[in-house]
């Protein structure tokens, strides 16, 4: 059953009707790739090619009682044939076709999840353009740490996203391949050459060498990159939801006008999309576990990694394209307050500029280990009875006697730390 939040496209891919089409189109390229080599008659090809039809119904009815799928599919389409359905299926195994055939849909959902990709991409590099000198405060352990920029979370996610892309795009083409090779790889049927006119007519490469089945690393390794990409997007939608924090609300998801946050607290403003996004990352991981145990197979082969494929690359699939949309949507309408993310820059009192402190007292001559000490002494002091740690400082002679007010007040300066965000942006935007 294909959940609900599934995109129309996405769901057509995964449905029955179409994983039969494709099964039907490998069946069609095998037969007329067969007949250009003089093996199966052209007449019967032909009749394959325009004569093969099915219906999913009957495919299903047939398998309740023969216990086959593939078998069950080879029989409904050769009441459409007629006698040249004793070409039909000729030299083929049943992996043949169903392996070849998911590779086809595997290409059809890859090419929605690279547009999908890209999509992000370019929302997080407008915003991350929008925002790109907006001071906020960084956070190590979640403690204030040293300013960045909003504009730099964005950039670093952009940045991310694009790895993502390359993963992704070489699994994909890791997983455009097609297997022909018989019953344990070794062609005792056909001919190699014979593979490679039908992966051609597919649009797909022939695999090196196989057993009965594609070699299931391909698959581990493509949904290896789909559960680090939604990895990605749990990283984002976790930030928002940390950032939506009342205490904190330096950004916040749209919330529209009829939207209800809880059924109990009319005031609640809760990020719901980030949390689904997070919930729903897990399950692609876990997802990706079962893949890394499908690699190890019997001999030439089992079906041990059948039937979870069955739930976990359409599932996969389908959920990388949800997130996707869903965390370029949440970016797009993310509410920003600049003038917040500024207050809570500042509302330590200065402490975030200790380690620029540290740096000009060492400067002007003070051994680090005792301006450590110094100016540690001020921020333990400031933290634990609530004062102004940078009036504190000024009142230290030891401080004052080697920092003029004008250096002590640029030790202050939080553009003096963001002084490099354009050459961050511009060797970023040098290897996009």
């Amino acid at each position: 059953m294909i959940p609900r939040y599934t995109r129309p496209e996405m769901a057509r891919i995964w449905s029955d009707e179409n994983k039969y089409r494709c099964w039907l189109k490998v069946e069609v390229a095998a037969s007329q790739a067969l007949a250009a080599a003089g093996i199966v008659p052209q007449d019967a090809a032909d009749a394959i090619r325009d004569k093969g039809n099915f219906d999913v119904a009957r495919i299903q009815a047939i398998e309740d009682e023969v216990k086959h799928d593939v078998i069950a599919f080879t029989t409904a389409v050769a009441e459409h044939i007629g006698p040249e359905s004793r070409w039909l299926h000729y030299g083929l195994t049943s992996t043949d076709v169903v392996d070849t055939a998911q590779a086809l849909q595997i290409k059809e959902a890859s090419a929605i999840i690279r547009a999908g990709i890209v999509k992000l991409s370019d929302v997080l590099a407008r915003r991350a353009l929008e925002f790109k000198h907006t001071p906020i405060i960084g956070r190590t352990h979640g403690v204030h740490a040293e300013p960045t920029t909003f504009g730099l979370k964005l950039l670093l996610w952009f940045s991310e996203m694009q790895r993502n892309l390359k993963r992704f795009d070489a699994a994909a083409e890791d997983l455009r391949v097609a297997k022909l090779s018989g019953a344990v790889g070794t062609f005792g049927h056909l001919k190699p050459a014979h593979e490679e006119a039908i992966a051609d007519a597919l649009g797909l490469v022939p695999v090196d060498v196989a057993t009965q089945v594609v070699q299931r690393d391909r698959h581990a390794a493509y949904i290896g990159a789909l559960a680090i990409l939604v990895s990605t997007l749990d990283k984002i939608a976790t930030e928002v939801r940390h950032l939506q924090r009342t205490e904190v609300r330096e950004a916040e998801e749209f919330f529209s006008e009829k939207q209800k946050g809880s059924s109990a607290m009319p005031h609640k403003r809760n990020p719901i999309a980030s949390e689904q996004i997070s919930g729903l990352a897990r399950v692609v991981r876990a997802n990706a576990q079962t893949a890394y145990e499908n690699i190890a197979l019997w001999h030439e082969r089992d079906i041990s990694h059948s039937s979870a494929e069955r739930v976990i690359i359409p599932d996969s699939t389908i959920l990388a394209d949800y997130l996707l949309a869903k965390t370029a949507n949440l970016i797009d309408k993310l509410l920003v307050y600049p003038a917040r993310m500024l207050r809570n820059l500042e509302s330590t009192g200065g402490l975030i500029f200790s380690g620029q402190l540290l740096l000009d007292l060492a400067e002007s001559g003070m051994l680090r280990e005792d301006a450590y000490r110094l100016v540690q002494g001020h921020a333990m002091r400031s933290w634990k009875e609530d004062l102004v740690f940078r009036d504190e400082v000024a009142k230290d002679p030891a401080i004052t006697e080697r920092l003029s007010p004008e250096k002590l007040a640029h030790a202050f300066d939080y553009k003096r730390q963001l002084a490099n965000v354009d050459a961050i942006f511009a060797r970023v935007a040098a290897k996009s």
